[in-house]
């Protein structure tokens, strides 16, 4: 771990109760959702840390203990260094706080991950459909969602499938 990752955590684990890893000279650090606002501002206000470069969700259904993490990569310009911040979140109908009164780029991100994810943003702005039609019900990125696909037809299995398939009847 470099120096700036070591100084990172040391913070981190002074004032917040966090779990970190490290993988291929990346840290990670799983946070409490009540606590994402507040981290993020330190990291920007204090460590450097001034470009959210990404923001995405994870779904593990059927695990219900967390069912999503989400997924801040934060980076600082000034130590060229990346920090990777994780929010496990439970249940159906998951919720935190936004952060985009400090990365203001979070708004997209949010509006996106509560389209395809349905996590609620508290505080966001303008949290709605970004680019599902307005009118689309459920959330497609979520493991649980009916996919909604067509069977494959090959050699072995043609009349079988043909048989469930509807046609036209004259």
């Amino acid at each position: 771990m470099n120096d700036m990752y070591q100084k990172v955590v040391n913070v981190l684990t002074e004032r917040f109760d966090i779990q970190t890893s490290q993988f291929r000279e990346e840290v990670s650090v799983v946070v409490r959702p009540a606590h994402i606002v507040d981290i993020c501002r330190l990291l920007r206000d204090e460590l450097g840390f001034e470009m959210l470069e990404d923001e995405t969700a994870v779904d593990y259904w059927p695990e219900e203990s967390p069912r999503f993490h989400i997924i801040y990569q934060i980076y600082s310009y000034q130590h060229n260094t990346r920090i990777c911040l994780r929010v496990p979140l439970n249940g159906n109908a998951p919720s935190l706080p936004t952060i985009e009164t400090i990365y203001p780029n979070a708004n997209w991100h949010e509006r996106e991950i509560w389209d395809f994810f349905g996590i609620h943003f508290e505080g966001h702005s303008d949290l709605r459909r970004i680019l599902m039609p307005h009118d689309w019900e459920g959330y497609p990125m979520r493991k649980d969602y009916p996919l909604g696909y067509e069977e494959v037809m090959f050699s072995f299995n043609f009349d079988e499938i043909d048989g469930r398939k509807p046609y036209a009847r004259d």
